[in-house]
């Protein structure tokens, strides 16, 4: 048993015929059913059943294609292991990115990625703060962006921007106002994202420390969805600049306005994120810089900073 072998009797199984296998491997088709048949003789097992209309598994193939791919999976990490010791960015790295930034990061992010590490694999998540948080600590992510993380032993944190909370409501009713005391806030309806979400976290931790009791009126966790309420006149947000710029067009986003809260300011900070028990490898290490860059770049620029 070698591992071509392995690799050719996993593309016939999941292709479902050896012609379309030898199509996808550049391979005639006579080559392919010698190295299956090889596998059944050495095995003294039929793998495959050839019909009319291709193959399909007998339980004992079914059983050696959970080892190959398990096998063939630890072969690919083996390269990915002994490349990166030559500090080269090899294998795949899953991030976690929030609904605020996603839209306006993935483009870049993913441009950046293939110029820098055309070797490497990129997959992209989007959820909340607080979901982020938690599959990095369960290593469904590598890297994530989360907005004032809760410490926690598993989690290394490292601050990337710091943003402030501002109201955003219909121009028409904002008009004339420069900011605005978080003690008026009590008179806006407001519409936030349930209990858990960062930005209201911030929020009512400041407004018990104001004795205060914020209008909740609607809960919505999508954040384009809350910006169409309030241009429908539904209530009032309270999000970051970077929130605000990531989501719909120029002429959607000119119905609104943004005041700064200020008599407290509500600052948000925006956290690189990665398991601290984990080992940093190069891909880890070059996607790390790449995503704290494009952070401060696209975080400065919908601020007015550039």
């Amino acid at each position: 048993m070698n591992l071509q072998q392995l690799e050719t009797f996993v593309c016939v199984a999941e292709s479902g015929s050896f012609s379309k296998a030898a199509v996808l491997l550049d391979t005639a088709q006579p080559a392919l059913s010698r190295q299956v048949r090889a596998l059944e003789v050495e095995l003294r097992e039929n793998l495959l059943l050839r019909t009319g209309r291709g193959v399909t598994l007998t339980d004992a193939g079914r059983r050696l294609l959970e080892h190959a791919h398990a096998i063939l999976q630890r072969v690919e990490l083996a390269r990915d292991d002994l490349r990166s010791q030559r500090g080269e960015p090899v294998g795949l790295i899953t991030l976690g990115l929030p609904p605020s930034l996603a839209r306006r990061l993935t483009v870049p992010l993913v441009e950046g990625f293939s110029a820098e590490m055309p070797k490497a694999r990129l997959a992209i998540v989007e959820g909340f703060s607080m979901h982020i948080a938690e599959w990095l600590m369960t290593g469904r992510i590598d890297l994530g962006l989360v907005y004032t993380p809760q410490p926690h032993p598993q989690i290394e944190a490292t601050p990337v921007v710091q943003e402030r909370l501002c109201l955003v409501g219909p121009a028409a009713a904002l008009r004339g106002r420069s900011s605005v005391a978080f003690a008026e806030l009590a008179q806006f309806p407001l519409i936030m994202p349930q209990h858990g979400q960062i930005f209201r976290k911030l929020m009512e931790a400041q407004a018990t420390l104001s004795q205060l009791k914020l209008n909740v009126v609607w809960e919505v966790s999508s954040v384009p969805a809350i910006l169409d309420l309030v241009r429908k006149g539904h209530g009032y947000a309270a999000l970051t600049d970077s929130a605000i710029s990531g989501q719909g067009n120029a002429a959607d986003l000119s119905e609104l306005v943004e005041l700064p809260i200020d008599d407290p300011a509500i600052l948000s900070t925006l956290c690189l994120v990665q398991s601290s028990s984990k080992k940093v490898t190069p891909l880890v290490r070059r996607t790390s810089e790449l995503l704290r860059r494009l952070s401060v770049q696209i975080c400065a620029v919908e601020s007015g900073a550039l």
